[in-house]
């Protein structure tokens, strides 16, 4: 053992691996070493102070667990020193060694000191190691009391904070999540009506093979689009409805100019068979689009009838598709008016009459019943029913202002879609190109809801005013 006031005694295991560390506090350096020598095996880490105020200042530089008083402590009563090491260290143990058994001094120690044991010398060294070890357990046990409450009322606090921004934070990530469902639902918006334009846009095309008599979507998408508003058609079923009333006749594409112009009834051989086969011709076009096969299914069965005697499957009654027979409804009472069918051009009131003849045998009865009436109530060929709607010409246009139908050129061309906004660019296209081709232009153009008017106003009139296709 070294003699330094500070000196840490010889201990047969490391440092990291001691179980506690021990100060052993008395004047007679051979009292030490006995108590040193007695608790050498049991892995502390053993520290000596031969005074008062010496101990005080290692503490203050080592952390201690516990501190046995000899019998004589020169600069200090051992008890104040005791007492003094209770109120700066309460949780470092406390043992004192006395030669006497005083029952008044022992008292007056535990009383002052606060000391966990009193040891009477000679002592027993088996009863020495039992008392310290549980007084080491004890303290153990203690700390880890005081860190598992830390630990808890830190988790508490925690939590607290949680639970008090948990509501922000949930309507925080509730606006987030209906952004990104606003952000995914306008984006299907605008990539369904860039199909619907694109369809709109290739039928335009298929105009400029067909001369303006026979330009005829115009008019059958008005005819499918005012019924599917009417009857609150599926979504689905309505899209597919409208992509075909605009494709119907691609299959028409490859026919001869002699074949375009002559009427269905005046085909024979050859020419008939040519003539049925152009609902399949105008399927396989679109075979190759995904998102255009409930399209191509209305187009390939729109000839059907209900008795089984169409083209080209032959279906009869139900299994014929619904969207097909209605599509075919709409191109027959345009196609008769046209002169497309018969050698001349049928009047629309008699159109209707073939209609509700042919109720039963070529049309379904229900459904053609249905169609008639639209056609006698409401305003097929504006295809704009249930809008609030005025007509304008181009220098009366403003940016901002939506389009109500379809705007297509003399020769069939679309110049622009439903749904468009205007821009001021826009405007000064059309009218320099009303310039150029010496022409004007009416357009239907959706009123803003401040602007529309219930029941005999001017918007309300035009709403139910049957005009001529664009």
């Amino acid at each position: 053992m070294q003699s330094a006031d500070t000196d840490q005694l010889a201990n047969t295991k490391g440092q990291d691996e001691c179980l506690a560390t021990l100060l052993l506090v008395e004047e007679e350096s051979s009292a030490l070493d006995l108590l040193a020598t007695a608790l050498q095996g049991d892995g502390y880490r053993l520290l000596k102070a031969s005074g008062g105020e010496a101990a005080l200042a290692l503490m203050e530089r080592e952390s201690v667990d516990l501190v046995i008083t000899g019998a004589r402590v020169p600069d200090m009563d051992r008890v104040e020193l005791l007492s003094a090491i209770q109120q700066k260290w309460p949780d470092c143990i406390r043992v004192m060694l006395t030669d006497q058994a005083d029952p008044n001094a022992m008292v007056h120690a535990i009383n002052k000191g606060r000391v966990h044991s009193v040891i009477t010398q000679p002592w027993n060294d088996e009863e020495l190691h039992l008392m310290l070890r549980q007084a080491l357990a004890h303290q153990h046990a203690e700390r880890e009391q005081k860190r598992l409450e830390a630990a808890t009322q830190q988790q508490n606090r925690t939590l607290a904070e949680l639970n008090s921004t948990l509501e922000q934070r949930v309507e925080a990530r509730t606006q987030e999540l209906k952004q990104l469902s606003d952000m995914l639902d306008a984006a299907y918006v605008e990539l369904e009506r860039s199909h619907v334009t694109a369809t709109r846009a290739l039928a335009s095309l298929l105009n400029l093979r067909l001369s303006s008599p026979l330009q005829t979507n115009a008019q059958v998408d008005a005819l499918v689009r005012t019924f599917a508003e009417i009857h609150d058609l599926d979504e689905t079923l309505r899209r597919d409805l409208l992509m075909a009333a605009a494709l119907y006749n691609m299959g028409r594409l490859i026919w001869s100019d002699r074949l375009l112009n002559t009427p269905e009834q005046k085909l024979f051989a050859q020419d008939q068979v040519a003539y049925q086969r152009y609902p399949v011709t105008g399927e396989k076009l679109l075979t190759s689009l995904e998102h255009l096969q409930g399209t191509a299914r209305i187009i390939r069965h729109h000839r059907e009838r209900w008795n089984g005697t169409g083209f080209p499957d032959q279906l009869e009654g139900n299994a014929i598709p619904y969207g097909a027979r209605l599509l075919g409804l709409a191109v027959d009472f345009t196609e008769l008016q046209r002169g497309m069918i018969l050698p001349r051009k049928v009047p629309r009131q008699q159109v209707l009459s073939l209609l509700r003849k042919f109720s039963g045998r070529i049309y379904d009865p229900d459904l053609c019943n249905a169609f008639v009436k639209m056609c006698l109530e409401q305003a097929p060929d504006l295809g704009v029913v249930g809008q609030s709607v005025e007509s304008l010409v181009s220098s009366k246009l403003k940016p901002g202002m939506i389009l109500a139908q379809d705007l297509y050129s003399e020769s069939g061309i679309l110049l622009l879609h439903e749904g468009k906004e205007l821009t001021r660019g826009l405007i000064e296209k059309l009218i320099h190109f009303e310039e150029v081709e010496d022409i004007r232009y009416s357009l239907l153009i959706r009123k803003p809801e401040s602007q529309r008017s219930g029941p005999g106003s001017e918007s309300h009139r035009l709403e139910n005013k049957t005009l001529p296709p664009q």
